[in-house]
């Protein structure tokens, strides 16, 4: 059911102990790819004058957005702070990490309202101007995981405790609602290898293991399939 076009996922990188398993994070940013990539195309499906299918598919930029800002935020709180006093020479690349954090937020603010007139119109003409902003916002936070990835992460992995990494993993999770929370799950899995989903479920207590399992699949499975149901004709 995953909309992704990538053919096949490199091996996922060995565990070593005493670091910080940063690869987790990839596998978080695939989330943000695929649902940067897949909002405008939502956007465009929209039948104009449907107005109850776009406050559905406004629903979902807000929880978007919502979940990058916070994302965003615990890298400014939690892991820039620690790589600006441990990895000195590098400095200049955390400043880029930040400037590309204050870029992406400015793309999201200029959606803010034309996606609040869309909501309540469902206007063709409002959609096609969401859409190319959505498409501006998926070209900036693309280049910005391209060089977290590449150049960040490794420095992670050598400045970072894992204990310093869990907590931001921990703070995420303590800032979703309750109810958003296997739904989170499901969209981290849908894009997982076989390997990194028995990692990542290997993470998980028990009972929320059992619970994904009988409720939270089906459940997230019946969301992106209502969600994404007028793609199949766009």
């Amino acid at each position: 059911m995953s909309p992704s076009t990538e053919p096949l996922l490199p091996a996922m990188p060995a565990v070593v102990p005493g670091r910080p398993y940063t690869h987790e994070m990839v596998i978080v940013h695939r989330v943000f790819r695929r649902e940067s990539a897949l909002l405008p195309r939502l956007v465009r499906a929209v039948p104009a004058g449907d107005t109850e299918r776009a406050r559905a598919v406004t629903e979902h930029v807000e929880e978007y957005a919502y979940g990058l800002h916070h994302h965003h935020h615990l890298e400014d709180e939690l892991i820039w702070p620690p790589l600006r006093t441990r990895a000195g020479a590098q400095d200049d690349l955390v400043h880029r990490m930040t400037r590309q954090h204050a870029s992406i937020d400015a793309t999201l603010e200029r959606i803010q309202p034309v996606l609040t007139d869309w909501r309540d119109s469902a206007d063709q003409g409002t959609a096609r101007t969401l859409a190319d902003l959505l498409e501006e916002h998926r070209d900036a936070l693309s280049e910005h995981l391209d060089d977290e990835e590449c150049l960040l992460l490794p420095l992670v992995a050598e400045h970072l405790t894992v204990a310093e990494w869990d907590l931001v993993g921990r703070r995420g999770l303590e800032a979703l609602p309750k109810n958003k929370v296997l739904l989170a799950l499901g969209a981290i899995l849908e894009d997982a290898t076989d390997e990194e989903r028995a990692w990542f479920l290997g993470r998980v207590p028990l009972a929320g293991r059992l619970l994904w399992r009988f409720v939270g699949r089906r459940q997230y499975q019946a969301r992106s399939r209502a969600l994404r149901a007028t793609l199949e004709t766009d």
